[in-house]
């Protein structure tokens, strides 16, 4: 009976030390799996280390503030059902950043925050965030070392010195096995001549090894330390309940996908995005089927302030929504309603006004009518 129960405490000693590494991430994020009723979008990004303006080589990289360039950014859709789909986009994505102007899309951050990079992102694909992960760059060496290496086909010699960066890459060509600091170089090189469409290509052929190891029921055993180790390195909004959809979501797979947003290089080592193709990437593979931000929705002044159609429909597609249209109707003195698919929905953006079972306008998803109860300037 002694021996049992000293091989029952031993048990729980090794659990608790497993365990010990991810108790940060448990105690602010710990939530049960949970099966969503839709896709969990997060945005996925590793941040550029800065360096203070006054010091002298060699220098150590400033305290992380999360505040840099992203090098990486990563819109990682996770279905209930366990496929998650990733979508890389090129950091040196030329596009009209809300809140800031024409830019590459890696200095959202910098101009403003997480929040900007969000918004950029949504404007980009029209996909709504649920939240977001900065990731320092000690990351992907620290993630790398707690899952015990990584294996993975480096495509070509890497050779690469960088005193300043503190950075020093040598790699073979070939299947091998790579430890943090190995995957770091793998990553951040940037001699093949591909620019940032190569880095993208290494940053998929690094996460699909990755997932693979997660996979792997013989790594489990080193997941609290996964977890710790990236939590360490994190900053994210994500709440408790969108973890657990998140945690549902990973153990009902992953079956992974990976995409590219499309496009072709620009001037001043800019990639300019295919719109049309991305639109068709998004549509067949990031689409919520709960998000009415892809129907068409119609909006008829009936008895609200004129031009309240005109800013509504402003206001909408400032939201994401990619087809809405203004008609007209004769004026009445009724409430605003909203009509058609996903209705409910519709009206948390329209802001006020009820869900009506009448007709809509032909050839619309979703009617809405503006009524007397409508706002003015």
């Amino acid at each position: 009976m002694r021996r049992a129960a000293l091989l029952v405490l031993l048990a729980l000693a090794g659990l608790v030390a497993l365990s010990s590494p991810a108790a940060p991430a448990l105690a602010r994020y710990g939530a049960l799996p949970r099966k969503a009723d839709g896709p969990t979008t997060l945005l996925l990004a590793g941040v550029t280390p800065t360096y203070p303006p006054s010091a002298v080589w060699p220098y150590p990289a400033a305290p992380e503030d999360y505040g840099g360039l992203t090098d990486t950014i990563v819109l990682a859709q996770f279905h209930p059902d366990g496929t998650a789909n990733l979508l890389s986009i090129p950091r040196d994505t030329w596009m009209n950043i809300p809140g800031w102007g024409w830019g590459k899309i890696n200095g959202s951050n910098v101009h403003g925050g997480p929040e900007m990079l969000v918004g950029a992102v949504q404007s980009l694909t029209g996909v709504r965030v649920d939240g977001y992960a900065l990731l320092s760059l000690h990351a992907v060496r620290s993630l790398t070392d707690a899952a015990g290496g990584v294996t993975l086909d480096v495509p070509q010699r890497m050779k690469y010195d960088d005193n300043a960066g503190n950075l020093h890459i040598d790699l073979q060509p070939g299947l091998q096995h790579l430890t943090g600091q190995q995957a770091e170089g793998f990553l951040r090189f940037r001699k093949d001549n591909l620019g940032d469409i190569g880095r993208v290509a290494r940053q998929q052929t690094f996460l699909t090894a990755m997932v693979g190891q997660v996979r792997s029921p013989l790594n489990w055993w080193r997941l609290p330390g996964m977890v710790g180790a990236l939590d360490a390195n994190t900053k994210s909004n994500l709440t408790r309940e969108e973890v657990g959809a998140l945690l549902g979501s990973v153990l009902s797979g992953p079956k992974v996908n990976m995409h590219s947003v499309p496009g072709d290089y620009g001037g001043g080592g800019t990639w300019v995005p295919d719109r049309a193709g991305l639109s068709a990437i998004v549509r067949d593979h990031f689409r919520d089927p709960n998000d009415p931000r892809t129907l068409s929705v119609v909006v008829v002044n009936v008895g609200a302030p004129n031009g309240s159609a005109r800013r509504l429909k402003a206001q909408l597609e400032s939201l994401g929504y990619q087809n809405v249209q203004v008609a007209d109707a004769p004026r009445a003195d009724v409430p605003t309603t909203v009509t058609g698919k996903a209705a409910a929905a519709v009206l948390r953006d329209v802001g006020h006004g009820e869900v009506s079972q009448a007709g809509g306008v032909p050839g619309a998803d979703v009617t809405v009518r503006l009524g007397s109860d409508t706002p003015g300037d």
